[in-house]
């Protein structure tokens, strides 16, 4: 009995351990990891139970050789820890997949190998609604962990409506987006207790590291639960994102200063950014923080494009360091981790903070945050580098949960999309 308490504990111990690997890259050859719905790179990976969406996984490992990978399925609750039950409880088929098909880089200086597959397989699939953790690993091993990648699995059983507005505060009126929605719960959730059994988390643009945590409902009524609370519901609107056209390296996009070849690799400079909080708002497209891989010059992007070092630089304001504050690149380029991967160095030398990172061909955005050393959340500002604004085109996702009232894991059982722009005619420039 004392064996199987230490082997019960080990196990919870070993599960919380890794309740974090969310969107990690865990080793470092590994580079360019995306996972989105068939054919559309900009999409937010989202299966529905038991019907036939796919997913795209694309990812390269850059020692240039051909190894064995494969990948397997963690359930997790609506806050992304492990959900307490057996992987044959949320798996269908085999518990974990080989990844068969691979293809070795060309007309490249940088060898790499990149391997793909169409998630799920037919013999490895999610057998239940929530969140997801796709992991990666080598050689049949759980614990040599390659990387992993976030994906939902939705049950539709609610009818969600939702609309963006511009908040009724005066001290944020003209600077964040408020979020007003409301929840119709389908006839087969059973819900007696709806702060408990239902829980509501919303999306700016698909980040996680900001996201709107558990949102409670202002009042409900029968099967109908109605947000409206203006401090809940509401997000700073920030700034369209900057951009970095890298699909040629031969032909210098505007945003590009200048760049080295070698007969071995190519070093590009992109041109210093400056903060841009002060600066009138002006709508342009982007891609909200995405990034697409692509090509000008070869037909198949994924094993036809090369890297480049690339170059980032920051001016603060009269070349001064920000004071008490860490300065962060952010973008789905890096998984929008606040960590020392993101993390600009200021250069005494040059008075400017330097950020370099190993780049695929394609279309990036990112942008600036900072982050109060003194605070223990560590919440990201763009208060110092872009500025916030009512006007700004946004994309919002609305998860809604529900667990039972006997269950041990939170079901994904809504979802819904809706954009800054929807039913506003034109753009208030302020």
């Amino acid at each position: 009995m004392k064996n199987i308490l230490i082997l019960f504990v080990s196990v919870l111990f070993a599960m919380g351990a890794h309740a974090q690997l969310t969107d990690a890259i865990i080793q470092p050859n590994i580079k360019t990891v995306q996972l989105f719905p068939s054919g559309n790179q900009l999409g937010y990976p989202v299966l529905g139970l038991n019907n036939a969406d796919k997913l795209e996984l694309h990812f390269d490992d850059l020692d240039g050789n051909v190894k064995s990978y494969s990948y397997t399925y963690q359930l997790c609750n609506a806050d992304w820890t492990p959900a307490m039950l057996s992987s044959f409880d949320f798996i269908k088929g085999f518990s974990n997949q080989r990844i068969n098909t691979y293809r070795i880089s060309s007309v490249a200086f940088t060898r790499y190998t990149h391997y793909s597959a169409v998630i799920p397989d037919n013999n490895c699939a999610p057998s239940r609604s929530g969140n997801y953790i796709l992991k990666v690993y080598l050689n049949g091993d759980t614990s040599r962990v390659a990387f992993t990648k976030r994906f939902l699995v939705v049950d539709n059983q609610t009818s969600i409506t939702a609309q963006i507005q511009q908040p009724f505060n005066a001290e944020i009126f003209r600077t964040w987006q408020k979020i007003p929605f409301q929840v119709t719960l389908g006839d087969r959730l059973q819900v007696m207790n709806h702060l408990q059994q239902v829980k509501v988390m919303i999306l700016q643009n698909n980040r996680w590291d900001n996201a709107l945590i558990n949102v409670k409902p202002t009042f409900f009524s029968g099967k109908k639960l109605d947000y409206n609370t203006e401090d809940q519901i509401v997000m700073p609107g920030g700034k369209e994102w900057r951009w970095l056209d890298l699909r040629s390296l031969r032909f210098q996009s505007d945003r590009v200063a200048k760049v080295n070849y070698t007969n071995r690799s190519t070093e590009i400079f992109v041109k210093p950014d400056v903060d841009r909080s002060q600066q009138k708002f002006v709508y342009y497209r982007d891609i909200n923080g995405m990034y697409t891989i692509e090509t000008t010059e070869s037909i198949n992007p994924y094993w036809q494009t090369d890297y480049a070092t690339v170059h980032f630089t920051y001016m603060p304001p009269e070349n001064v360091p920000l004071t008490n504050k860490d300065l962060f690149l952010i973008g789905a380029l890096n998984n929008y981790n606040l960590n020392d991967s993101a993390k600009m160095v200021f250069n005494n030398e040059t008075r400017v903070y330097e950020k370099t990172l190993f780049l695929k061909q394609g279309y990036y955005n990112y942008n600036y945050v900072t982050i109060d050393q003194t605070d223990p959340k560590r919440a990201a500002s763009y208060d110092y580098t872009e500025g916030n604004y009512w006007d700004t085109e946004n994309d919002y996702m609305i998860l809604v949960y529900y667990r039972a009232l006997a269950g041990r894991v939170d079901e994904l059982v809504g979802i819904t999309h809706v954009n800054s722009l929807t039913g506003r005619k034109g753009i208030g420039i302020q």
